[in-house]
């Protein structure tokens, strides 16, 4: 009785152990392929419990999160020969697992050696596409653009998605940063000139222009006011005539009485004169008559 319990328990045991060795589960954070010999027989598992045959068949199980390559940084050259240092990162994530297992063993260090090698091999086409300026200027963004569509191409016959590149500094390398420093100091004082040329190009053109339309102001307004005063003069010239025609009397009186404000309108002013000149006949007559 007690041999049959113990070969019960041993059969029990020996069918748990089978189980456990013919079942696997994946998870939602996961990819997994199943092998038999080394060849690959299954992949696109969903998450949930799956069945294996013990021993012959074994699973391989690769995250599918998002995965970061963020490296020391890398010596490039511009488009003038200049060397500079990058600084970047990459995000990336395993999106078919039957070619990430088969181009790399499924070892996620060799997966990112390849994948720093696309990386540094795009760096270093693109910016030796392009110029300082271009390099570090708000094309930056055409620029990191450029080197993910050209680095995701080779990346998926690795079974592999680059997600992101980012370049978070660009930088000159020691021995040329002073004289490149220099030359962007000496662009920028040729352009400050020639802005400043161009300013001064164009003040002096206002300037011209406004002087020019001040004397055209100034001398149509001495013409409108010669002409007003012309007309002015001769109305009056008019208007003394007509008076001096109906009363030739009045009009000398008053003409003398003019002549006597005009000459003596201001204190201490001395007019030297015969008593008897004709200039005070009216104020020789004290009658009024002549």
């Amino acid at each position: 009785m007690k041999n049959s319990k113990f070969v019960a328990m041993v059969v029990i045991g020996l069918l748990l152990v089978v189980l456990g060795l013919s079942t696997f589960t994946v998870n939602e954070r996961e990819l997994a392929i199943k092998l038999q010999v080394g060849q690959v027989v299954q992949a696109g598992y969903e998450p949930g419990l799956h069945f294996k045959i013990p021993i012959l068949q074994t699973v391989r199980k690769f995250p599918s999160r998002i995965l970061k390559i963020d490296d020391a940084p890398q010596r490039v050259f511009t488009l003038e020969r200049t060397a500079m240092t990058v600084d970047y990162f990459v995000k990336w994530r395993i999106v078919d697992e039957v070619p990430f297992y088969t181009s790399t063993g499924g070892s996620l260090a060799v997966a990112m050696d390849r994948l720093r090698e696309i990386i540094k091999n795009s760096i270093v086409t693109e910016f030796g596409k392009r110029s300082i300026q271009e390099a570090i200027s708000v094309e930056r963004a055409e620029l990191m653009r450029d080197m993910l569509t050209t680095s995701m191409q080779t990346a998926k016959g690795l079974g592999v998605e680059l997600v992101d590149f980012r370049v978070k500094q660009v930088e000159f390398v020691t021995e040329v940063r002073n004289s490149v420093y220099n030359q962007m100091r000496e662009e920028r004082r040729r352009i400050a000139a020639e802005t400043r040329a161009e300013g001064r190009e164009a003040a002096e053109l206002i300037k011209s222009t406004a002087d020019k339309e001040r004397t055209i102001i100034l001398a149509d307004a001495y013409r409108d006011s010669e002409i007003i005063r012309g007309v002015g003069d001769a109305r009056a010239a008019e208007i003394y005539a007509s008076a001096y025609t109906k009363d030739p009397e009045f009009y000398a009186f008053y003409r003398s009485m003019a002549a006597y404000r005009n000459s003596m309108g201001k204190a201490g002013d001395v007019l030297v004169l015969d008593p008897n000149n004709e200039f005070f006949r009216y104020l020789n007559q004290s009658d009024g008559k002549q």
